[in-house]
């Protein structure tokens, strides 16, 4: 560490403003932007919190038939290693006091202050120090990247271990050295654990491999051969183990193709344009693609070329989970950073030869200026609480239920973000609620006073009630 502050100061620098602006509202409710499904990874660690790290065993607070459309009375949460679930809580276990999602956030940041890092060294092995260093501002300034770079999921874990591996297996490949070696291969094992969407990136590697090393020499390094198989070889045990658990896997095929849309012109608007043009890259960012990539294929460096290309093709496969979500876009701001870095850097050198460097500072800084303020105003809404009574009926419960209580509490269809903010287990959605009580549902918590939670409050003893909430006791009938 003391290396980095002496060797590359500005990086410090830029590791600094990235740490502080992900520190924006990081201490606000679990009920921001995609909050339901920061609310399932944060239960998890709630769970290992009250019950002991049991790795192999990840249970969350959601009881329902919702996700895997299979009763989940255990409530096992059955989806990539829970790698970050464990690391959070291990870290909360040494520090009881610690808040729960202010301690999941930080760390998620930690995570991605660890890609910064990867992504200008990466950069720099290419393009150049300044390029290093540009790669890692725009990660660490672009608003997406900001605001992705905090949440309770495990996207920030994946990113960092993905470019982790890619930065380390280039300077394997230049240094062949085997300690680069390892670290890559522990890096994309892990990434594979978390999301098997690292699978996407092959093209990097093979471009990287091609560029270092001829056919004959690859055909015979062993290493390789290992690589693939060791990287890709806990991902399948660990499919096959939750295999056993089919009630906690949510169902996932829909993810390719379900609607349809691929291919499709609302494919090509909500990925090419609503997404990357808009949101990420703030519309004048965009202009960096052609000019990186065309400038790439001009002198035959292919590297910029492969990562779009693996971008494109895992756009094209998980199709359906790409538009439907727009935190699956998270693998993307890596390569988004290096192409800014390289279009700025190209663009400034054409620039400063047909007029003078002053005109070509002034036209880059204002336009990355306006690109940033562009995409803030994408990605501000963020972080706003658009259900703060969320997050008062979940302290109301906590204070008045018992603590081993199971709840319903319907929200939007199954939104558990509300069932996260109570500190239960139990249903995010109402219906069936005799079953639902042979199930051992023994409380009604909801904010929303609809035919149902009045029909339910003429039978059930009210615990409490406010024109807000109601809270009933699903043990207690009236007489």
């Amino acid at each position: 560490m003391k290396k980095l502050f002496t060797r590359y100061p500005l990086l410090v620098v830029i590791i600094l403003l990235g740490f502080f602006v992900r520190l924006y509202k990081i201490n606000t409710p679990l009920l921001d932007w995609h909050s339901w499904r920061q609310a399932d990874t944060a239960s998890v660690t709630r769970e290992y919190q009250k019950n002991g790290l049991a790795p192999l065993y990840p249970k969350y607070h959601d009881l329902s038939n919702i996700p895997s459309g299979l009763d989940n009375p255990e409530g096992y949460r059955m989806v990539e290693f829970p790698l970050y679930n464990l690391l959070t809580a291990g870290i909360l276990e040494l520090i009881p006091s610690a808040p729960l999602v202010p301690t999941s956030r930080l760390i998620s940041i930690l995570f991605s202050m660890g890609t910064l890092i990867s992504l200008f060294f990466l950069t720099k092995s290419y393009y150049g120090k300044k390029a290093g260093y540009l790669a890692a501002f725009f990660f660490a300034v672009l608003p997406y990247s900001v605001y992705y770079s905090r949440v309770v999921l495990p996207e920030p874990a994946m990113v960092f271990f993905s470019t982790l591996s890619i930065t380390t297996f280039r300077y394997f490949l230049k240094r062949d050295s085997n300690l680069l070696f390892i670290v890559s291969l522990l890096a994309i094992l892990l990434s594979f654990l978390l999301k098997p969407f690292t699978a996407f990136l092959a093209p990097v590697y093979l471009v990287m491999l091609f560029e270092e090393r001829s056919l004959k020499e690859i055909a015979r390094d062993l290493r390789l051969y290992l690589y693939v198989v060791i990287a890709i070889a806990p991902f399948f045990a660990w499919r096959r183990w939750i295999s056993q658990f089919p009630e906690g896997i949510p169902a996932s095929d829909w993810l390719l193709n379900g609607n349809g849309i691929r291919f499709r012109p609302a494919w090509v608007r909500w990925l090419g344009y609503e997404r990357i043009t808009k949101m990420i890259l703030g519309y004048i960012g965009i202009l960096a693609l052609p000019i990186s990539l065309l400038s790439s294929l001009k002198k035959k460096k292919f590297f910029i070329f492969s990562w779009w290309l693996s971008i494109g093709i895992y756009f094209t496969v998980i199709a359906t989970g790409n538009v439907q979500h727009d935190y699956y876009q998270a693998l993307v701001t890596p390569i988004v950073s290096i192409t800014l870095a390289h279009a700025l850097l190209v663009a400034d050198t054409w620039i400063t030869k047909k007029s003078n460097a002053l005109v070509s500072i002034g036209v880059i800084g204002f336009s990355t200026a306006l690109m940033l303020l562009l995409a803030w105003q994408q990605i501000k809404g963020f972080y706003n609480i658009n259900h703060p009574e969320y997050a008062e009926l979940g302290k109301v419960a906590r204070e008045t239920l018992p603590a081993d209580a199971l709840i319903i509490a319907p929200q939007y269809g199954g939104d558990t973000a509300f069932l996260f903010q109570t500190d239960h287990r139990g249903w995010p959605l109402g219906f069936e609620i005799e079953k639902k009580i042979e199930k051992g549902a023994q409380y009604y918590v909801t904010p929303t006073l609809d035919d149902e939670a009045n029909t339910l409050a003429e039978k059930y003893f009210i615990v409490a009630q406010t024109e807000a909430y109601i809270i009933l006791d699903l043990t207690k009938e009236k007489n």
